[in-house]
């Protein structure tokens, strides 16, 4: 039986905090004296109603969770973040279609990164900061952060981390989930205000800065000019993102046993961080080589400007210094492998993550080695450890489920209108959590406005999917998650 209570009661709970997170827009919007202050005050006041109905909905919840009972709570917490976090978008009238309002949010919150606003630069500070600031909130997660500032507010946390979490298998570096969190967001938070000096260094503004910050350690994309940090035409910014972005892709554990532990061969001795490294360097080079050939780009700027797109594809970043939709058509097939793979598992990144291709590497490897030893034990590893049948199953119906509906996207799409080399890099840069796509309608320097409603719900709940890794929501439609016994 659900404990609707107790999911009541969560979600009201964490509604407050994304209300003590509008408040901080309403003291920046009148700190700018623009015209958004009133449509935060709308928001603030609209989500702290519908915390206290929620609260009340909840009252007298017991405090325990079952695992059915997690995997509602996180899908429906993003729901209705989403929600109220469209608020400011429609109030204000800069985004006056709740579709399109909806969609840039939730966009936000799972840091996909794909807009519909044509012009970033029109919009007020606090509405610029306030879509950057929920891609940070949700880079680790939503319910994650609350784990780690606030455990107590999550009955049966450790259920509700495995419905959030990223990644076949979970890792922990400390037996409490609330300490591990708190490392967790000690080291994005850091990682996050040192980019941020940085950039500012580098010669941002104070609000640029924060922002891209946010963005950049999220892995989301979402920036204060409409040519990203192309606007900037600065070597250095380019550098510094492409460090965040590369560190953000690789698992916080890892960097955690690096920074803190002191464990430098953790990188080299493993195998995702390999893989992930390898794909860098591959695609790097390989889309350098076509630039210098037949863009006549020259070697430095060749090399920076297909580092940073490679970064930003397989990071899922998405934010772009260069314009890839102009480039060779063979490069958009080496950043759509890129954008498929995605970073490391225990990231912030989207995709598929690096640790299921080590995984399939492994299977591949061992299903050969059977032809020649039909009756050999061959256990799949990753960093030494066993990976379980289940895993493995488990894997499969990741990849069926995840191109089944990325193909369903294409069809819609298609019907609807959309070109074809769009509607498939739309699916999966959305499925993917990327944000921008390739193509000549829709290119990655492009807003997605000329997309059908339709298209653009369909494609809110693909990133919602992709960032909650696509089972977690699926097994919401089954029968069996809905009987009592």
């Amino acid at each position: 039986m659900i404990n609707w209570r107790i999911i009541w009661k969560i979600i009201g709970q964490l509604l407050f905090i994304e209300a003590g997170m509008m408040a901080l827009c309403v003291v920046m919007s009148f700190v700018y004296g623009e015209d958004d202050t009133m449509a935060f005050l709308i928001a603030v006041l609209a989500t702290v109603v519908g915390a206290c109905l929620m609260q009340w909905a909840g009252h007298g919840s017991s405090d325990t969770m079952s695992r059915r009972d997690s995997y509602l709570v996180v899908t429906i917490i993003w729901i209705i973040f989403s929600f109220f976090g469209a608020i400011p978008f429609v109030a204000s009238g800069y985004v006056p279609s709740p579709t399109d309002a909806y969609f840039e949010t939730i966009s936000g919150f799972t840091t996909t990164g794909a807009s519909l606003i044509d012009d970033v630069e029109r919009l007020p500070h606090a509405l610029l900061f306030w879509r950057s600031l929920t891609q940070w909130i949700g880079g680790l997660g939503i319910v994650f952060f609350t784990l780690a500032t606030l455990p107590s507010l999550v009955g049966g946390s450790v259920k509700v981390f495995s419905a959030e979490a990223t990644g076949p298998m979970r890792s922990r570096m400390h037996p409490r989930l609330s300490t591990t969190g708190r490392w967790i967001w000690g080291i994005y938070s850091t990682l996050t205000l040192v980019c941020a000096i940085c950039f500012y260094l580098e010669g941002m503004s104070l609000f640029d800065c924060a922002n891209y910050a946010m963005t950049v350690t999220a892995t989301g994309g979402f920036a204060t000019h409409n040519s990203s940090t192309g606007y900037f035409h600065n070597a250095a910014i380019d550098y510094t993102a492409i460090l965040f972005m590369f560190l953000c892709g690789t698992s916080f554990t890892l960097l955690y046993l690096t920074l803190f532990k002191r464990r430098l061969r953790a990188f080299l001795h493993n195998s995702e961080f390999r893989l992930y490294l390898a794909i860098v360097v591959t695609a790097t080079l390989a889309i350098m080589g076509i630039l210098m050939y037949s863009c006549g780009y020259d070697f430095w700027l060749a090399l920076r400007n297909s580092l940073f797109q490679v970064i930003s594809f397989v990071t899922t970043t998405g934010v772009f210094n260069d314009d890839a939709g102009q480039w060779p058509h063979i490069t958009w097939v080496i950043l759509s492998i890129c954008m498929f793979i995605g970073g490391c598992a225990g990231s912030t990144s989207g995709g598929l993550k690096c640790v299921r291709g080590v995984m399939l590497i492994e299977m591949v490897r061992n299903e050969f080695k059977r032809l020649v030893h039909p009756n050999a034990v061959l256990p799949v590893r990753v960093n030494g450890i066993s990976v379980s049948y289940q895993n493995q199953l488990s894997l499969f119906a990741f990849l069926v489920m995840y191109f089944a509906l990325c193909i369903f996207t294409y069809f819609v799409m298609i019907i609807t209108g959309v070109d074809s080399t769009n509607a498939i890099t739309i699916s999966l840069s959305c499925a993917s959590n990327v944000g921008p796509t390739l193509g000549l309608e829709i290119g990655p320097t492009m807003s997605w406005s000329i997309l059908p409603d339709i298209v653009k719900w369909l494609l809110s709940l693909l990133m919602l999917m992709g960032r909650l890794e696509i089972l977690s929501i699926v097994v919401l439609f089954t029968p069996a998650f809905w009987r009592d016994k």
